[in-house]
């Protein structure tokens, strides 16, 4: 079948369609990664987005119920240079086809990604329209051209978990058990006691987390700090998620009120909002970064990492307040990747150190936490 990726600025990509049928709008943004297209996919910050993919061949290893990062897939639409419909892989479950057609998530292969790309580069990511209806070019364009978009809009509402749940290192949030048995999920012998705010986490931190000796006790996102303190938390994490920080009031007010009570670690989102919290500003790129291949320099070291990453939003330098210190810049365009508080027991990347790109090059900062909560005041 026919499937046709419509841009806001009349560019029009004709393809074939895989996955679902139907139509969806969304931010078109490209993600540079190799492999991982399952992660991307289950990624809530990609949530209001139709990600594009600029390795070539998609879909060869299938797809699998362990490689997910949240309960479903979350991004509005798929583009890919070519769809591989005969995966080989003995983890395989599905094909990308089948695990798309499940979820409702339209794709479209066969297009000229790299001429897509190039024009994003160029022009700015933009929204567009993707669509397997016989309709005319011009309604799709028009459709594109009329999406709110991104800037000033409250994604995490549509991620965040409904209620708190124990992370017991299954994808089913815990829900349907019994509340006893979602707390004696986490077990006994975990030395830290961590609260995570649900602003579109993914699995994968709640991972590592576990494994750096943290209990685990998921939130959402509207969750207020005098509820989070009952709780007697010894951290409080900050998660990921979608979308422009700068509307997401009810969250930074709530990271006002925990700075200086209990030691603080934000990833992407999270970095954005514990800095906005502290009186920062954040400004919309161009075209974003992501992919699994960003080089980032610690400023401390001068060691640079290979990260992972995933945000069109960042926060401005000139911004932050004099006690707070940057720690990680980009290397390709000299922005914000990271800082800590000089007073506070409190830091944040903007990459995602869960992601394992270098493999291993960012995993310090998940034991930075659980010292920040075995030695500062603020965690006990």
């Amino acid at each position: 079948m026919k499937a046709i990726l419509a841009l806001a600025d009349g560019t029009v990509f004709e393809g074939q369609q895989f996955g679902a049928t139907g139509e969806t709008v969304g931010e078109t943004v490209f993600n540079t990664s190799m492999t991982g297209y399952q992660e991307v996919l289950t990624d809530p910050s990609y949530k209001g987005q139709l990600v594009t993919m600029t390795y070539p061949l998609i879909g060869n290893y299938g797809c699998n119920e362990m490689d997910i990062e949240s309960i479903r897939p979350q991004v509005e639409g798929f583009v890919v240079r070519e769809y591989s419909a005969y995966p080989s892989n003995w983890r395989s479950q599905w094909s990308l086809d089948a695990y798309l057609q499940k979820h409702g998530i339209i794709g479209i292969q066969g297009i000229d990604t790299r001429a897509l790309t190039r024009r994003l580069r160029i022009h700015g990511v933009m929204n567009a329209c993707l669509s397997t209806e016989q309709v005319s070019l011009g309604s799709l364009v028009a459709k594109a051209k009329a999406w709110h978009g991104l800037v000033g809009h409250d994604l995490v509402q549509r991620v965040t978990c409904p209620n708190p749940y124990a992370w017991n290192g299954h994808p089913e949030h815990g829900e349907g058990q019994p509340p006893a048995l979602r707390n004696a999920a986490c077990s006994s012998r975990r030395k830290y006691r961590v609260v995570a705010i649900d602003f579109g986490i993914k699995y994968n931190i709640l991972r590592q987390l576990t494994a750096h000796g943290c209990e685990v006790q998921v939130v959402p996102a509207t969750t207020t700090a005098a509820e989070i303190l009952a709780a007697e938390p010894d951290g409080v994490f900050l998660s990921n998620g979608p979308g422009d920080p700068s509307p997401l009031d009810y969250a930074i007010r709530t990271i006002q009120r925990l700075i200086g009570k209990k030691p603080l670690f934000g990833i992407c989102l999270g970095h954005q909002l514990l800095s906005l919290a502290l009186g920062g500003k954040t400004y919309k790129l161009k075209f974003g970064h992501r992919g699994a291949n960003q080089p980032v320099q610690r400023v401390e070291t001068e060691q640079v990492e290979i990260t992972s990453q995933n945000h069109g939003f960042c926060v401005d330098i000139d911004s932050l307040p004099s006690r707070v210190d940057v720690t990680h810049i980009n290397l390709n365009d000299g922005t914000l990747e990271g800082i800590q508080h000089r007073d506070y027991p409190m830091f944040s990347v903007q990459y995602h150190p869960e992601a394992s790109p270098g493999p291993h090059d960012a995993s310090y900062l998940f034991s930075k936490f659980t010292r920040l909560m075995e030695n500062s005041p603020a965690g006990t």
